[in-house]
């Protein structure tokens, strides 16, 4: 069942994906060579604290983490770690803020110091098909048309779109229904309706789209090795069109 939200759990919602939004800012001041992604993580949890919210998935099926941090061939849900990021990795960090009662989701890929160009476009290309999808994130529009806009976009640029992993609702719980595929077509799927709140968050690989699972039972990885990025927006769909609630 979808759960629509009203203006209020909305504002509410706002005001944590403003948190969150502040947080990555304060990441990519820190993402940096030599840097752990523990560090990261210690770091996310320290300013959520003292903003007073909560890492929502520090817990969440058994997860130890404030983050995850996935880096280069790690599609997602990677493990914050000691080892330390070099020059040319790509990162990327997700997390979900409580702040009182009201949940915020966003995920964001980093350059580690100086990324080869195919590393720089593979980023370009996933946030632009993120940016794409929001664009026709409109009342009475199907989900469809959000997955169209994003596999056309990225296949047309030479590269493939994750299947086993989605977008999904959001509200008092981090996943609600819908499922927000990153692929599809247009017209078809869930319509759109004033209220829902949802991630939209493209995993691109820069090789195959297949993903293969490390034995930790989280971490998802690229079947051939190769890079793969994520940015991810919480989207409330509006009569007056979409708010980015974790806007940067």
């Amino acid at each position: 069942m979808i759960i629509l939200k009203s203006k209020r759990e909305i504002e509410l919602m706002h005001k944590a994906g403003q948190l969150l939004a502040n947080c990555h800012k304060e990441i990519a001041k820190r993402i940096k060579p030599g840097v752990t992604t523990l560090e990261i993580d210690s770091f996310v949890d320290a300013y959520f604290k003292a903003h007073g919210a909560t890492p929502e998935q520090k817990g969440y099926k058994g997860y130890k983490y404030a983050t995850c941090a996935s880096i280069n061939d790690e599609i997602c849900h990677g493990f914050p770690r000691n080892s330390p990021l070099k020059n040319g990795d790509i990162v990327t960090i997700d997390m979900v803020v409580n702040l009182n009662g009201a949940l915020a989701d966003s995920a964001w890929s980093y350059a580690v110091g100086d990324v080869s160009p195919e590393a720089a476009r593979l980023l370009q290309v996933t946030e632009e098909s993120l940016n794409k999808a929001i664009e026709q994130s409109i009342v009475g529009n199907r989900l469809g048309d959000l997955g169209h806009a994003i596999q056309s976009y990225v296949e047309g640029a030479g590269f493939s779109v994750v299947r086993e992993f989605t977008g999904h609702g959001i509200g008092k719980t981090i996943h609600e229904a819908p499922t927000v595929l990153h692929y599809g077509e247009p017209n078809k799927g869930q319509r759109l309706k004033e209220g829902m709140v949802i991630t939209i968050e493209p995993m691109v690989n820069l090789g195959a789209w297949e993903s293969k699972m490390d034995n930790n039972g989280w971490t998802a990885r690229t079947i051939d090795g190769k890079l793969s990025a994520q940015y991810e927006h919480t989207i409330a769909i509006t009569k007056e069109g979409p708010i980015i609630l974790t806007k940067q």
